[in-house]
């Protein structure tokens, strides 16, 4: 594995830094605060690690032109998953998803408990019927622990419902089991990367220069990254 780091400043650099793997690993070290360096010089990513990015992913949030892409690995029950998704996601869509300079791609990195997995074969569900980002939305709207209970598969019907699913083409996709697979070949995309903990992002430049941003890190993070990358 060759790893180099690019520093972006600020409270960004202790967060983000970037990976060239030589194998399918991509296991990035945080980036100690340093002057700027330019992105142009960076190698991009191989095509391998693109594809691990990208692969078994959920369809894209934004225009899918948008010339950066930010990577979410997550788990419906990850405490600091549902941080992000109340504190920083919202402000990436109105900043930057809605003005088509981002498009986001969810992943599912399962590592906390079984309704880690039956949650995230019900996000599978709602992908068929086009509706994966209502549900993904309902369901962190409705997170309440780690394995205490509340994804369970009574209570995903119900976020189902509330997501405007037909909650028994869901239902019978759930009983189905198809997706479960799917679910595990993206986990094991993320330990292929070499993650260990979630949420963990990746932002893919126009270039194909990959950023790591580990951790419910705040908007201002992410701001600084995108416009690094989109130099503004």
């Amino acid at each position: 594995m060759v790893s180099r780091t690019i520093m972006i400043g600020g409270a960004a650099a202790a967060a983000v830094c970037i990976a060239v793997a030589a194998s399918f690993a991509l296991n990035a070290q945080e980036a100690p605060e340093m002057e700027e360096t330019q992105l142009s010089e960076a190698p991009a990513a191989p095509p391998e690690v693109i594809a691990l990015l990208l692969d078994n992913g959920y369809t894209p949030l934004g225009d899918e032109g948008a010339p950066v892409t930010l990577v979410e690995f997550g788990d419906y029950q990850c405490h600091f998953c549902n941080v992000f998704f109340h504190n920083t996601e919202s402000d990436i869509i109105s900043g930057y998803v809605d003005e088509g300079l981002v498009k986001m791609v969810f992943r599912d990195f399962t590592i906390i408990g079984p309704d880690s997995i039956t949650a995230a074969h019900g996000a599978r569900c709602a992908e068929e019927q086009g509706l994966f980002w209502e549900y993904h939305d309902v369901v962190y709207s409705s997170w309440d622990g780690e394995n205490t209970g509340w994804a369970s598969l009574n209570n995903l019907h119900s976020y189902a419902d509330e997501a405007g699913l037909d909650v028994q083409a869901w239902s019978e996709c759930m009983e189905s089991g198809e997706y479960y697979n799917l679910v595990s070949a993206s986990t094991q995309d993320a330990r292929s990367l070499g993650l260990g903990g979630t949420p963990a992002f990746f932002v893919i430049a126009p270039n194909g220069v990959v950023l790591k941003i580990q951790g419910a890190q705040p908007f201002e993070v992410f701001e600084r990254v995108f416009d690094e990358i989109l130099g503004t």
